[in-house]
């Protein structure tokens, strides 16, 4: 993509950031757990996390970045400012994924702010403030639950041991995995942040439908996960009467429909979906005996969202009692919805304005670290569009022309407000 060499006066000027440079960036991180036909599986704390993180140093370093490593496993890499440590501004995202992870979530925006830091070295500009890359612990949830952990920590949200004493599906404890890839940081982060932007995908349809070239992020929408255990009696499938069943699985399906005609009845904004299931056992002939599946809530409005909450969790003991099964439920993670900063949701809507490209103002449907962020420092978030709305998927992509210009917005975010001077 072609970057204007000359912008009107008073129209913030665009950094000179390499296209090149950042897809091959984006190409060198797909290769870092790979999977066959397309995109990348680099789940939280294993051994191709670890490669990654290796990789995400060793450029930080490339670069003349101070690296550091907090106790939840984040990695922070930052640029000096004339004016000391206070206040840095602070680009940020993930580079876990889930198991069949595209290269773009989470992953872009951290190679973004490498580029901005790269571009600003190439031109020897000099800021007032630091600037901190940091790349956040297990944002996907896709291994740990809650999703955000990492930042969630750093912003408070979370104690430290009750992060680490956190287990996965298969038993493994957080803080042994961490220390087993060698992430199990001693330093803190930093404590000062002027400003956070994290650069996305939008992981949806709604920009490149519109064609809309850069979507500014107003907040996130409330998430609540649930994961519900029914308990049934396994028996033979063929000489049970329908009538003298307790099937686990027939109330986990009955469950699931009450909770996609519950969110019907809410409105357009309530969101349902049922993502993990297990049955025991797994027979083709054995009534099941347990079901375990987990229900994703999601809503702008947080008194909404708390009125689906109680509505599934009465559906549940509903069904229980007509099925003469055992139900029990689990929060694994409950975020309200967030408001960004105003004054730098506005910067990011007038900075790419200024530079040329078509905005929108759009709520997030997906759980971002800058949610997390928005607790403790300024923060806000651009979109940038993603084809056919996919993502947590192999076939995940982003124009570069797109990745192009949401990192030109970043720079120049990153510029204004780090206080940047030539050299």
């Amino acid at each position: 993509m072609a970057l204007p060499a000359v912008l009107p006066v008073g129209v913030p000027a665009a950094l000179p950031i390499s296209p090149q440079r950042l897809d091959a960036s984006v190409q060198e991180f797909g290769r870092v757990g790979a999977l066959p036909g397309g995109g990348v599986a680099r789940l939280a704390l294993t051994d191709a996390d670890r490669a990654g993180r290796d990789l995400l140093v060793a450029r930080m370093r490339a670069l003349g970045l101070s690296v550091s490593v907090d106790a939840i496993g984040n990695i922070f890499g930052t640029r000096a400012g004339d004016g000391g440590t206070q206040g840095t501004v602070m680009v940020g995202s993930h580079i876990d994924t889930v198991s069949t992870g595209g290269l773009y979530d989470g992953t872009f925006g951290v190679l973004a702010g490498l580029e901005v830091v790269a571009t600003l070295n190439d031109m020897g500009a000099r800021t007032r403030h630091p600037i901190t890359i940091a790349a956040f612990t297990n944002e996907e949830g896709a291994r740990f639950q809650p999703d955000m952990l990492g930042s969630l920590v750093f912003a408070g949200g979370l104690a430290l041991d009750e992060a680490l004493a956190l287990r996965d599906a298969d038993g493994a404890v957080l803080g042994d995995e961490l220390r087993r890839i060698g992430y199990a940081g001693q330093d803190r982060g930093p404590a000062d942040m002027t400003a956070y932007f994290e650069l996305h995908i939008e992981q949806g349809p709604v920009l490149e439908r519109e064609g809309v070239q850069i979507g500014v992020v107003s907040g996130v929408q409330g998430i609540s996960w649930h994961e519900i255990t029914v308990r049934g009696r396994s028996a033979h499938a063929g000489t049970t009467p329908m009538a003298m069943r307790h099937d686990a699985g027939h109330a986990a399906a009955r469950i699931v429909c009450g909770a996609h005609d519950m969110a019907r009845t809410l409105g357009p904004d309530q969101l349902v979906a049922t993502g993990y299931t297990r049955l025991t056992p797994n027979l083709v002939n054995v009534i099941a005996q347990e079901a375990v599946f987990t229900v994703d809530l999601r809503n702008p409005d947080n008194a909404a969202l708390q009125q689906a909450d109680a509505a599934l969790l009465g559906i549940a003991q509903d069904v229980a009692t007509q099925t003469g099964t055992d139900v029990t439920c689990r929060t694994l993670a409950r975020f309200d919805p967030v408001a960004f900063d105003p004054a730098c949701v506005n910067a990011v809507e007038h900075t790419a304005r200024a530079l040329g490209y078509s905005t929108r103002r759009l709520h997030s449907g997906a759980g971002h670290d800058a949610q997390m962020i928005a607790r403790i420092a300024p923060s806000a978030m651009i979109f940038v569009p993603s084809v056919g709305g996919i993502s947590h998927n192999v076939r995940e992509f982003t124009a570069l022309d797109d990745l192009v210009r949401g990192t030109v917005v970043l720079a120049r975010l990153v510029a204004d407000h780090a206080g940047a001077t030539p050299a």
